[in-house]
């Protein structure tokens, strides 16, 4: 298990035992929900592995703090920054303090930010999850402990846990409507991985504007895979260089709204004559394009101020599961009209 180098924490002592961390930790403390063999077990095998506390966390503790702990995939794009934006202004208002961590949009680094809040003993976890995730046992057990917990953007457990989301299906229904409208008939989806909920609700409102107008669903323009500029930027091209090629692109978010901006460039092709483009992004990359980029808007800081919300609420004993919906923005601009 542990070795030397290896601090050993409460999730080792659980996975050891087969248990979870809050059965450990409330063994720890001698807790009467606990029996009085589990306890022995638990504090034996912490004796053995030389677990100790963290000696930080205990001081937070005493002190009892008002720490919230936000866990995002991306914290250099605008979107994730601005929905901190968000969270740090409500939690300000309200006397609580935030910490952040950055997983980069994979699942053990998630995990590991997790464990390390519990660990802190933050006051309530806000997370959108990493694209990787798939397995979401470590939100699980945070459940398990009663810590109040609120998924943004990209959610799951939505039986446990309250939620923020945006109405990304109507939105990108909405624009791959307008791309019928100004003269489009052979539009490609490019998003995320398909078992994200946000690239779902996305690629099903894409469809249905194409099944209400008539328009043929052709397997090849539907692109999901991972979110990274460069496995965008070369999936576009690829689209871009069939013989049957799209005329338009909805693009998922930022990141991949940009990999398909170049990738039009790179083919020699013009933007909106050739091929026009919506992505979803933020006003203050889109508008500045050239040309500009007709984008769906997301108000982010509005997201991370609804979430905290959500979770203040929580801490403060309403344990109600609620869905919030921050609508999006449809915004015209050049790249989306042909002449």
């Amino acid at each position: 298990m542990a070795n030397s180098k290896h601090r050993v924490s409460l999730k080792d002592l659980a996975q050891e035992l087969n248990v979870s961390i809050a059965t450990v930790s409330r063994a720890l403390h001698s807790s009467p929900e606990i029996g009085k063999e589990m306890q022995q077990r638990v504090k034996e095998l912490a004796k053995r592995l030389n677990y100790r506390p963290n000696p930080f966390a205990q001081s937070l503790r005493k002190e009892a703090p008002k720490v919230i702990g936000v866990v995002v995939p991306n914290l250099v794009t605008h979107y994730y920054a601005a929905v901190l934006d968000g969270i740090e202004e409500e939690a300000k208002r309200a006397g609580y303090s935030v910490i952040s961590a950055n997983t980069h949009e994979d699942c053990e680094a998630e995990r590991v930010a997790v464990d390390n809040f519990i660990d802190l003993h933050v006051v309530g976890i806000i997370a959108c999850l990493a694209q990787s995730t798939t397995d979401y046992s470590h939100f699980e057990e945070i459940s398990e402990m009663g810590i109040p917990l609120v998924f943004f953007g990209r959610t799951c457990l939505s039986d446990q846990f309250s939620c923020v989301t945006a109405n990304g299906d109507e939105a990108a229904q909405q624009a791959t409507q307008h791309l019928i409208d100004t003269g489009s008939r052979r539009i490609a989806f490019v998003g995320g991985p398909n078992h994200l909920d946000m690239v779902r609700r996305r690629k099903h409102g894409y469809l249905e504007a194409l099944r209400d107008n008539r328009l043929p669903i052709e397997r090849e323009l539907v692109v999901c895979d991972k979110i990274d500029y460069d496995v965008a930027l070369r999936n576009t091209i690829r689209l871009l260089q069939r013989d049957d090629r799209p005329d338009a692109i909805l693009a998922f978010n930022d990141i991949i709204t940009f990999a398909a901006f170049n990738a039009i460039r790179q083919c020699g092709l013009a933007i909106p004559d050739d091929v026009a483009l919506i992505g979803f992004t933020d006003d203050v990359h889109a508008r500045y394009t050239t040309p500009s980029m007709s984008a769906i808007e997301d108000q982010s800081s509005r997201m991370g101020q609804v979430a905290c919300q959500l979770l203040l609420d929580n801490i403060n004993g309403n344990t109600k599961v609620r869905k919030e919906i921050v609508p999006q923005q449809l915004v015209i601009r050049e790249t989306s009209a042909k002449r």
